[in-house]
C-alpha cells in the first residue's frame, strides 16, 4: 500500500512530504527532485514570487546512495524567504511588539504582512476556513491552502514516476491544451515523454506552436488589463499495462481515483478522461474506440477517445486525463469583500500572485497522476522491491491468453 502526506505552510520554514510503501530499489537522486521542482516554477505569466522563492531540497530518510530503502521516504522543501517570516510564522508564541515592526527592509509591505488578515479574498479558502476552524484572521487558512504546498507533491511524485518507469515501463508527460479562450486544435499531435525538453523550453508548456504564441499574447493582454487566466492541462501516461483499477466497486475504478487526485489540486474545477465532455456531444457510433488487430497481430483500439480507461480499468492504450484550472483568485485589481473585524465593505487583501499558473499546474497534475498510478500498480502487482514488482508485471502480461493480447 502506498500512502503519503504533506505538512507545512506557504511561508513556513519548510514543507515536508512523507511517502510510505515505496518499494526498495528505486533509483532516485536529489537532482531528480530539484529538476522537477524547477519545472514547476516555469511558465509565462508567473508572478514576482517565482523570482525569489527557491526550492531547497533535502531528503531526510528512505534514500541511501541514490536508491530507496523500502522505508518511508521523507523529503523537505525549504523556504529561502524564511528569515522574513520567522516571527509571523513562528511555531512558538512571540511578543506582540515583534509583529509591529518590519523585517529589516523598511518596506511598508514588510509591516503589512504582520497585520491580521481580516478581509477574506473571493475565490479563496479564507472566509470558509475562518468559519470552519474558528480563526479571526485568514493567515492560518491561506498559509496551508496555498498552492505552494504542491511543491511537496511534485517532489513525492518524482519518486513515484521513477518507480513507475523502472518497475513497469510507465512514462508520463504533461502539457497545456488551453489558456483562457485559446485552445490547441482537436486532432493536434500529442507529446511523448521524449518531448520533455521541447515542452520545458516552450513558455507555456504547449506542444502546438501556433497555439503557444496565441496563449502568450492572451496572457500579455490579460496582464495589461490587470486580470488573471485559467486553462486546461493534460497528462499522458505511456506504457500503462492493461488491468489497473477495477469495475467491481466505484471507489476503486481507476478513472474515479485519478479524477479525485486531480480535483485535489488547488484551483482545479473540472476533470476529463480521454475526450471527456466532447464525447457527450457525439452519437454512440462515433464515441467509442473500435477494436482491431494491428500489423503485429496485437489487439488495439483504432482510436483513443476513452483515454486508455474502459470500465474503470486501464486498457493498454495511452492514458489521457485533463484538468481545468480556474483563473487565479487573487486578482490585481482587488475584488469586493467584507472586513470581518469591522463589518465594512472593502476590497480584498492582495497577495503577490501570477497572471496565469496553468503551465506549472500541468507539472503538478503529472505528479498526482504518478502518485495514483504508483498506488494502482502496487495494489495490482505487489512487491517489496522494484525487481519483484517488475517480475510480477512481466508474469501477469505473459499469462494473458494469446487471443486476448
Amino acid at each position: 500500500m502506498l500512502r503519503w502526506l504533506t505538512s507545512g505552510e506557504s511561508h513556513g520554514q519548510a514543507l515536508v512530504g512523507v511517502m510510505e510503501g515505496l518499494p526498495a530499489g528505486v533509483e532516485l537522486v536529489t537532482a531528480d527532485i530539484q529538476d522537477a521542482l524547477a519545472r514547476r516554477r516555469l511558465g509565462y505569466g508567473r508572478g514576482a514570487r517565482m523570482k525569489f522563492e527557491k526550492d531547497a531540497v533535502r531528503v531526510l530518510g528512505g534514500l541511501r546512495h541514490g536508491v530507496t530503502q523500502g522505508g518511508p521516504l521523507a523529503i523537505e522543501v525549504g523556504n529561502t524567504e524564511w528569515p522574513k517570516w520567522t516571527d509571523v510564522m513562528s511555531a512558538d508564541p512571540v511578543p506582540r511588539e515583534a509583529l509591529l515592526v518590519d523585517a529589516g527592509t523598511g518596506d511598508e509591505r514588510e509591516i503589512a504582512r504582520n497585520r491580521p488578515l481580516t478581509r477574506p479574498r473571493p475565490g479563496h479558502a479564507d472566509l470558509v476556513g475562518m468559519r470552519k476552524y474558528g480563526f479571526d484572521d485568514a493567515r492560518p487558512v491561506l498559509e496551508r491552502a496555498s498552492a505552494r504546498e504542491t511543491a511537496t507533491r511534485v517532489a513525492l511524485g518524482t519518486a513515484a514516476a521513477k518507480f513507475l518507469e523502472q518497475a513497469a515501463g510507465i512514462r508520463l508527460v504533461s502539457h497545456v491544451t488551453s489558456i483562457g479562450p485559446v485552445e490547441v486544435p482537436e486532432g493536434a499531435d500529442l507529446p511523448t515523454p521524449d518531448d520533455l525538453a521541447a515542452l520545458d523550453a516552450d513558455p507555456v508548456r504547449c506542444f502546438h506552436g501556433p497555439s503557444s504564441e496565441a496563449m502568450v499574447a492572451e496572457i500579455d493582454a490579460c496582464h495589461k488589463d490587470g486580470d488573471t487566466l485559467g486553462g486546461v492541462v493534460e497528462v499522458l501516461a505511456y506504457g500503462v499495462p492493461t488491468g489497473l483499477g477495477t469495475y467491481v466497486h466505484g471507489d476503486r475504478r481507476l478513472d474515479a481515483r485519478l479524477a479525485g487526485a486531480l480535483m485535489g489540486i488547488q484551483a482545479i474545477k473540472g476533470v476529463a478522461v480521454g475526450d471527456g465532455f466532447r464525447t457527450a456531444q457525439r452519437r454512440g457510433s462515433a464515441a467509442h474506440d473500435e477494436i482491431e488487430r494491428d500489423a503485429d497481430g496485437r489487439i488495439r483500439r483504432r482510436t483513443n477517445r476513452a483515454g486508455g480507461i474502459e470500465g474503470g480499468m486501464s486498457n493498454g492504450e495511452v492514458l489521457r486525463v485533463s484538468a481545468a484550472m480556474k483563473p487565479i483568485s487573487t486578482v490585481p485589481r482587488a475584488l469586493a469583500t467584507v472586513d470581518v473585524a469591522t463589518g465594512e465593505a472593502v476590497t480584498a487583501h492582495h497577495q503577490r500572485s501570477d497572471v496565469c499558473a496553468v503551465p506549472p499546474a500541468a507539472v503538478v497534475a503529472e505528479a498526482m497522476v504518478a502518485l495514483e498510478l504508483a498506488q494502482a500498480v502496487l495494489e495490482k502487482f505487489g512487491g517489496d522491491s522494484v525487481a519483484e514488482v517488475r517480475r510480477n508485471v512481466e508474469s501477469y502480461l505473459a499469462a494473458i491468453p494469446e487471443l486476448q493480447r
